[in-house]
């Protein structure tokens, strides 16, 4: 078992689930629809209510990861479409004796990079980062706390200073 996003028909990240090893890609997911009888009913046509995503989150630091999924979609069609081109190759070469030229090779469309990133906006983050303000009462209480705290270490030095004399005297 591994781990693997959910995430919502935008792209922003939900959860992690559990899958099998084998799993790949980004498969959507659906809502349950129950009948009267308590039974689950498959609409005809069900939109997806999300995916669930295998690419890892490479991207450190990202508040609200988002998949980017056209991103995701495009490349599904270009494997498609290098696939299908493949294919035509292929049995060309076949239909042609496979002797008149070196039987083809599939080669694969690149996997893009950074399909996550940031789903908050930099308002949103500078909102979740800032540092609360001090409020003026409590910076008021720190300060009278402050000028006690120097008034008292003032009058523990004289009394200090009277306790050796007093000592001295002696």
């Amino acid at each position: 078992m591994k781990a693997a996003a959910k995430v919502n028909t935008d792209g922003l990240y939900m959860e992690d689930v559990e899958v099998d090893d084998a799993f790949s890609g980004v498969v959507p997911f659906y809502a349950e629809s129950v009948g009267e009888q308590g039974d689950i009913v498959n609409p005809q046509k069900p939109e997806p209510i999300g995916y669930t995503v295998s690419v890892p989150i490479t991207t450190t630091g990202l508040f609200k990861p988002k998949f980017d999924l056209a991103a995701w979609m495009a490349y599904e069609g270009a494997v498609y479409e290098a696939q299908e081109s493949y294919i035509a190759a292929l049995n060309d070469w076949q239909a042609k004796g496979r002797i008149t030229e070196e039987q083809p090779v599939y080669v694969a469309p690149k996997e893009p990079e950074n399909l996550w990133t940031e789903g908050l906006t930099p308002e949103q983050i500078a909102e979740l980062t800032k540092q609360p303000e001090p409020q003026p009462k409590l910076r008021e209480e720190l300060t009278n706390t402050q000028i006690a705290m120097a008034d008292m270490y003032e009058q523990m030095l004289a009394m200090q200073a009277e306790l050796k004399v007093l000592k001295e005297g002696r």
